[in-house]
């Protein structure tokens, strides 16, 4: 089996965990003869108290897990105002306090600071390595951990469901889609402009090495307050979007019946923004064999190269020349 399944990850399970569901399923459904699993590996860490979109790769596929690592992502995520945690969510222990509550005006007003090329300082508890050790096991035992800021960059963030804040309770939800024309059917209870919000969620479309806590982070300190993720739901990875996503229930339903081929995504599906260059008999064996194809008239660039839809090789064309970044074994 070469392709990807995309799980819905649940609240609570690691990515290597969503990698031994796989094959769990893999096992029960039958397609491992003699005890002999496919190569699965997951295309992107997600953590456990997110949920949402995580591509797991079969087989060949596997080849392509980097690139998944390095592609955008797009998230939903929920800010809670007025406290800070050493983990910037809801796991950790609190660190800071503000009683102040922005408007949803102002949450709407900061935002441009934060979209485009920008420059973060990633979580203390993150997996980046400090001195060959892991951030998260140093800040753990209690070692003030600094790391260095790193350039990301925010495609795209807007306002999704602000909840208005009364007295300390948060009051909704309701949706703003900003821009999209979806603001036909007021809500009941809309948020007052001047009305301080007990937390907001927005939506963000970002650049691969981009912390979601440390974002929330930083737009709660632009507001004059602190504030730390109370929700994480990615929506998409790569080309891979919830549409595609199947829950950890029915992946076990449907490899207890012998259909993951249903469900199995395409090898090519991974590489979907890179153009398909047709290769003939002898030019595939030519690079199957490691080398390079001579006089190819296409544009410099990236192409997945074909054999009649066979997947050949990922390969990389410069001044009509083509050499094999990723060969696959089909």
């Amino acid at each position: 089996m070469h392709g990807w399944i995309i799980l819905d990850k649940p609240l609570g399970l690691g990515s290597t965990q969503g990698v031994s569901a796989v094959k769990r399923a893999l096992r029960q459904g039958g397609y491992a003869p003699g005890n002999k699993l496919p190569k699965v590996g997951h295309g992107g860490t997600l953590d456990p108290l997110a949920t949402g979109v995580l591509p797991i790769a079969l087989g060949e596929a596997t080849k392509l897990a980097g690139r998944m690592l390095d592609s955008d992502k797009v998230y939903d995520f929920t800010i809670g105002f007025g406290v800070q945690t050493d983990t910037l969510d809801l796991e950790g222990k609190v660190v800071a306090e503000s009683d102040v509550r922005p408007t949803l005006a102002a949450v709407e007003a900061v935002l441009p600071r934060f979209t485009g090329p920008i420059e973060q300082v990633p979580p203390a508890y993150s997996a980046l390595k400090v001195d060959g050790a892991r951030a998260y096991d140093l800040a753990r035992a209690g070692e003030d951990v600094v790391l260095a800021s790193r350039a990301v960059t925010i495609h795209a963030l807007q306002v999704v469901e602000p909840l208005p804040f009364r007295g300390g309770v948060g009051v909704g939800p309701f949706r703003l889609t900003l821009g999209l024309g979806e603001t036909d059917t007021p809500h009941p209870n809309p948020s007052p402009e001047g009305e301080g919000l007990a937390e907001v969620t927005l939506t963000a479309h970002v650049s691969k090495g981009t912390y979601i806590r440390s974002l929330a982070r930083d737009i709660a300190l632009a507001l004059g307050t602190v504030g730390h993720v109370t929700m994480l739901r990615r929506t998409k990875a790569g080309p891979f979007t919830l549409d595609h996503a199947i829950s950890l229930d029915k992946l076990a339903e449907v490899a207890n019946g012998r259909g993951l081929e249903h469900i199995l995504l395409p090898l090519r599906a991974g590489l979907d923004d890179i153009p398909a260059l047709s290769l003939s008999p002898d030019q595939a064996g030519a690079l199957q064999q490691g080398r390079k194809l001579i006089g190819i008239a296409v544009h410099d660039g990236l192409y997945f190269a074909v054999l009649h839809d066979v997947p050949v090789a990922l390969v990389e064309v410069s001044d009509h020349q083509v050499r094999v970044v990723r060969g696959f074994n089909l």
